[in-house]
């Protein structure tokens, strides 16, 4: 698996991995606002956050050059590069379950730590999406006793905050 910079032709393969509502709000935390996605809807919500350049999106491709997974990074501090936070993390669901979240997830630490020079990564999860926290987890980030409550669409949903110390 390779991580490379995400380019706009990524958005229709990426949108249509989302087939449900549930999905939709568990990975965008209702940041696109609306479903069904099409084609070009990630294109748009990430044009003028990729102009702030503080914004990475990425995308995985495993050895057939195939989209298999995503995920972006962000500086959530203007004054301060030495956190990253990771967001829009997706695995084509035909693929879950074989190690290649954990694997995307790797890679993104790797690229935070030694092409981007963070210390710490952060991350949210739904309390309703154990197998990404489970995922999470399986790389090293670990909650750090801080929830929130988000307002979605379909109803009242409890996001865990994660961090990984990257030293």
């Amino acid at each position: 698996m390779i991580l490379k910079k995400y380019q706009e032709e990524d958005s229709a393969v990426i949108c249509s991995w989302i087939q449900d509502e549930k999905s939709l709000y568990q990975w965008s935390a209702d940041r696109i606002g609306k479903f069904p996605l099409a084609d070009n809807d990630l294109n748009e919500t990430y044009a003028p956050m990729i102009q702030s350049k503080r914004f990475i999106p990425l995308s995985a491709f495993n050895d057939d050059n195939n989209l298999v997974g995503h995920l972006c990074i962000r500086y959530p501090k203007e004054d301060d590069d030495s956190i990253v936070r990771f967001g829009f993390v997706i695995v084509d669901p035909a693929l879950r379950g074989c190690g290649n979240g954990k694997k995307m997830l790797q890679l993104a630490i790797d690229y935070a730590k030694n092409t981007l020079y963070a210390s710490k990564t952060t991350l949210g999860v739904f309390a309703n999406n154990g197998s990404a926290r489970f995922c999470y987890e399986s790389v090293g980030f670990q909650s750090i006793g801080r929830t929130e409550i988000y307002k979605m669409p379909i109803g009242e949903w409890e996001c865990v905050e994660m961090e990984l110390i990257v030293l």
